[in-house]
C-alpha cells in the first residue's frame, strides 16, 4: 500500500498550532530524524569578550570591520549565523514529535501535496529524510540562512513561524521532481545538499507545496502586426506574471510611429505605446501584493522605432513615453558593426513593408543578409540614421540606465543548433530558442496556435560540482531534474506557452561560483588559467549534459520536436569536438581535473557520443543557460553565475532589517589577492572568459560588464565591439562603479535572478 495515509501516523494527533520549537525547554525530540543540533549553522569557534552579548544583525555588520590586525572578521558572520538560529529561527519554528506527525500535519492543512507524498512507498519517506537530516547542513553565512528563511521556506499562513527546515524544503523538492522514483529521490537530496545542484527560485520555492506558483522562471512571448496578437499578448503577461514567471515580448514586427494602416498613412503609433500598455500590466499583476511583476520587451536595430525606444529610458525622457520599469533589449545584427565600422548610414526598415514584400515577419528576415536588397526595394519603405551615431546612442543610455541589453542576433543565430531563428531573449538576456508565430481570429481565439518558450531552469555550484569528483552523474541528475521541471509544467492559460514547452522539453542548466572556485584554488579570474578552466569545464558539462538527453530520449522512445532538422541529427553539431582534443593547455588545470577526478572526455568519447545521438536522438530541444544567479548563490554559498565578485565583502538591503554583508565563497585573510572585484577585472577579461564558456552552451549567458567610474561611453562602445568580436550571443547589464557607490540598484531578473 502506498500514500500519506499508509504511513503509521498518529490518529487524530496534531501539535499544538504554531508551537514553537525551543531547545531551551529541555524537551527531547522522539524522532531520531529530529534529533539534532538545530542551529543549522555551523559551529563557532571561541567568542572574543567584545563579541558577547551581540544580536546577529551586528555580528554580521563586523564583516565590515577590519580589526585591529587589518584582517576581515569572517568568524563574525559564521557566529552571526549561529545566533540567527538559537535567537530567531528555533525560536519561532513549529514544534512536532515526529516526522509521521509533521507530514499528516501539513497534508491535512493544505501546506504539501498528498500526491507527492502517495507516489513513494510508505517506508521510503522516513529513509530519505533520515538520509537528509544525517548529512548535517550548515549554512555558513549568515545571508545564506537569513536569504532561505525569509524566501523559501514553507511559512505558516500568517507568515510568522516555520513549518520546514533547509533539509525539509531539500527533500520535497527532490521527492517531487522524482515522481516517484526513489533513487532519483535520493540522488537528488543529495546533490541539492552537497550544494552541487541548486534549482532555480520557482522550483526550490514551490515545489511540493500545495498553493504554490508555477516552477518555471520566466517565459518568452511574440508579438505580431495586428490588434489580435497585441491583445493577446497583453492578456498571456498578465496571465503569466500572476503565475510568478517573467516575461519578455519580441515588438520587431509591430508597424513604427506613423506607419500607414489600411492604406491611410499616418495612422499607427509605433511600439511606444504597446511598452506603455505592458509596463501598466506588469504593475497591476503584482504576484498577491509579493513583488512587482517584470517584463522585457526586444527591438530589432533596424526597426524605424529604435531611437524613441532608447529615448525611452532617458533621465530626462518626457513623462508620457518614459518607461521605468520595464527593461528593454536590442536585437543587432551583423551588418549594423559592419555600417559602422566603415563609418556608413543604416536604413531602418517597415516591418509591415518587409512583411508585404517577403510574406514572412521582419523578425524572419536575416538583416545581414537581405540589408542591400532591402535597400534598393522601393515598396518598402525606409529611414537612415548614423551607424557610429546609433551606437553613441546605446552607449549614452547604458550609461545612464544600464539598459537596453543587446542581442547579437547572427551570432545567436550561427550557433543555433535547432531549425528556425532565435529573434529575441529574455528578461536576464540567457534564454536563446526558436519560436512560432500564432495568428487569431476576431475574438482572439487561435487560428494558428504557435509556440512561445519557457525557461525551466537550474544551476551548478562549479566548486561543489568538482569537489564531488563525478561531474557526469552530477549534470544527469540536474538534466533529469529540470527535464522533470519541464515535463510537470502545463500553462494552460496560454496555450502557445504549453505548446512550445511540450514539443521542446527545453532546459537550462546554469553555473555559478566560478570566480569562487577559481580563487579557491589560487586561480586568477581571467588569467590564462582561469579561462581555460572554464573552457574544459564547459566542455564537459555540455557532453554530459547531451549524454544524459540522449538517456532521456531512449527512454521516452521520441525526441523533441524537429530533431531531424537539427545539427545534432546529421551529426554536424558535433564537428569541432571530433576533429581535435578539448584537453586543458596548461598544467595547472590538467592538475586540477586530475586532482578531483573528473575525466574530460577525448574525441573518442565525443565520436561514440555523436553517433549514439544520430542513432538515439534528443529529448532536450535546448540544454543549457547560464542565468544571473542571486539567492540561490547565497544560500549555496556561491559568487553569482560565472561573473567576478563585485565586491570583497558585498552590502545588500534585505528589507526591514536594512544592510546585510555577504563575504565572498571561500575568500579568507591569506588569498584576498584572488578577489579584485569585476571592476578592478575589466570588461575584457570577463568578456574573453564568457566567450570560452559561450562556446559550449546552445543557448545564452547572462554577460554584465563592469566599468570604473572614470569610464566614457567610447570604453562601452569598445566593450561592445569586443564582446561581438569574441563570439559573445548577449549583453545583459552594463553597471559603473560610480552606480554602486551611489546606491544605485539595477533590477534583475524577477524570477531567473532570485
Amino acid at each position: 500500500m502506498r500514500g500519506a495515509g499508509a504511513l503509521s501516523f498518529r490518529a487524530g494527533r496534531h501539535p499544538q498550532r504554531y508551537r514553537p520549537c525551543h531547545r531551551r525547554t529541555g524537551q527531547v525530540l522522539e524522532d531520531a530524524i529530529l534529533d539534532r543540533d538545530l542551529s543549522d549553522a555551523a559551529p563557532a569557534q571561541a567568542v572574543p569578550a567584545e563579541w558577547q552579548g551581540l544580536d546577529y544583525h551586528a555580528l554580521n555588520a563586523m564583516l565590515n570591520l577590519y580589526d585591529d590586525a587589518g584582517r576581515i572578521r569572517f568568524e563574525a558572520d559564521r557566529m552571526a549565523a549561529r545566533q540567527y538560529f538559537l535567537s530567531h529561527v528555533n525560536q519561532n519554528t513549529v514544534f512536532f514529535h515526529s516526522l509521521e506527525e509533521k507530514l499528516r500535519y501539513l497534508v491535512e492543512e493544505g501546506y504539501y501535496e498528498a500526491d507527492v507524498l502517495e507516489q513513494y512507498d510508505p517506508a521510503f519517506i522516513p529513509r530519505i529524510w533520515d538520509a537528509a537530516y544525517r548529512v548535517k547542513f550548515r549554512f555558513p553565512t549568515f545571508l545564506g540562512a537569513f536569504k532561505y528563511y525569509t524566501s523559501y521556506t514553507l511559512k505558516t499562513r500568517d507568515g510568522k513561524r516555520y513549518l520546514e527546515r533547509f533539509e525539509d524544503r531539500v527533500v520535497m523538492v527532490a521527492l517531487t521532481l522524482a515522481r516517484g522514483d526513489e533513487a532519483l529521490a535520493l540522488r537528488l537530496m543529495q546533490e541539492i545538499l552537497a550544494g552541487r545542484f541548486q534549482p532555480a527560485t520557482p522550483t526550490f520555492l514551490n515545489a511540493g507545496k500545495a498553493q504554490r506558483g508555477e516552477l518555471i522562471s520566466c517565459f518568452l512571448l511574440r508579438i505580431e502586426d495586428n490588434m489580435e496578437s497585441i491583445g493577446r499578448a497583453i492578456n498571456s503577461a498578465l496571465q503569466l506574471s500572476k503565475r510568478g514567471g517573467g516575461v519578455a515580448l519580441m515588438l520587431t514586427n509591430i508597424r513604427e510611429h506613423g506607419a500607414a494602416i489600411k492604406g491611410i498613412e499616418n495612422q499607427s503609433s509605433g511600439v511606444i505605446p504597446v511598452m506603455k500598455l505592458l509596463e501598466d500590466s506588469f504593475s497591476y499583476a503584482n504576484q498577491l501584493g509579493a513583488r512587482q511583476g517584470a517584463g522585457a520587451v526586444y527591438l530589432n536595430a533596424h526597426h524605424p522605432d529604435i531611437l524613441r525606444f532608447l529615448d525611452t529610458k532617458r533621465e530626462n525622457a518626457d513623462e508620457k513615453i518614459r518607461i521605468k520599469t520595464l527593461s528593454l533589449g536590442v536585437v543587432i545584427p551583423d551588418i549594423t558593426f559592419e555600417l559602422a565600422k566603415r563609418n556608413e548610414e543604416m536604413y531602418l526598415f517597415s516591418p509591415h513593408d518587409v512583411e508585404k514584400v517577403y510574406g514572412t515577419p521582419f523578425s524572419e528576415i536575416s538583416v545581414t543578409e537581405r540589408y542591400r536588397e532591402m535597400v534598393d526595394n522601393p515598396k518598402i519603405r525606409k529611414r537612415k540614421i548614423n551607424a557610429r551615431a546609433f551606437f553613441q546612442t546605446l552607449a549614452e543610455i547604458q550609461f545612464e540606465s544600464g539598459y537596453p541589453y543587446l542581442m547579437f542576433e547572427d551570432t545567436v543565430n550561427r550557433a543555433n543548433p535547432v531549425a528556425g531563428r532565435i529573434t529575441m531573449s529574455n528578461l536576464c538576456s540567457e534564454i536563446l530558442q526558436v519560436n512560432e508565430a500564432s495568428a487569431f481570429n476576431d475574438d482572439l481565439s487561435y487560428r494558428h496556435l504557435g509556440t512561445d518558450i519557457s525557461c525551466n531552469l537550474g544551476s551548478l555550484n562549479i566548486a561543489k560540482a568538482m569537489d564531488g569528483g563525478d561531474l557526469g552523474a552530477t549534470v544527469e541528475t540536474a538534466v533529469r531534474a529540470l527535464n522533470a521541471v519541464s515535463e510537470m509544467s502545463a500553462i494552460n492559460s496560454v496555450p502557445s506557452i504549453r505548446r512550445g514547452n511540450d514539443e521542446s522539453h527545453a532546459i537550462g542548466l546554469g553555473q555559478m561560483n566560478l570566480h569562487g572556485f577559481l580563487a579557491r584554488e589560487r586561480i586568477h579570474y581571467g588569467s590564462p588559467e582561469g579561462i581555460d578552466f572554464t573552457n574544459i569545464y564547459f566542455a564537459t558539462v555540455l557532453y554530459h549534459c547531451l549524454r544524459a538527453s540522449n538517456a532521456l530520449a531512449r527512454e521516452r522512445g521520441h525526441s523533441f520536436a524537429g530533431f531531424e532538422a537539427s545539427t545534432y541529427a546529421d551529426g554536424s553539431f558535433f564537428g569541432k569536438y571530433v576533429t581535435r582534443d578539448w584537453l586543458p593547455a596548461t598544467e595547472t588545470v590538467a592538475d586540477l581535473f586530475a586532482r578531483f577526478g573528473i575525466a574530460v572526455p577525448t574525441r573518442a568519447d565525443w565520436a561514440a557520443l555523436r553517433d549514439a545521438v544520430m542513432d538515439g536522438g534528443l529529448y532536450n530541444r535546448n540544454l543549457q543557460a547560464v542565468p544571473p544567479t542571486g539567492s540561490i548563490s547565497y544560500i549555496n554559498n556561491a559568487t553569482s553565475s560565472i561573473h567576478p565578485i563585485t565586491a570583497k565583502i558585498e552590502i545588500r538591503k534585505e528589507g526591514k532589517i536594512g544592510r546585510v554583508y555577504y563575504p565572498a565563497a571561500y575568500m579568507t585573510n591569506e588569498n584576498l589577492e584572488y578577489y579584485r572585484d569585476a571592476y578592478e577585472i575589466g570588461p575584457e577579461a570577463i568578456i574573453d572568459t564568457y566567450a570560452a564558456a559561450t562556446q559550449h552552451v546552445d543557448q545564452g549567458l547572462s554577460l554584465t560588464l563592469f566599468f570604473k567610474d572614470t569610464a566614457s561611453t567610447r570604453d562601452i562602445n569598445r566593450a561592445q565591439i569586443h564582446a561581438w568580436k569574441a563570439g559573445i550571443k548577449t549583453i545583459y547589464y552594463i553597471r559603473l562603479r560610480q552606480m554602486a557607490l551611489e546606491g544605485t540598484e539595477v533590477q534583475g531578473c524577477v524570477s531567473c535572478a532570485l
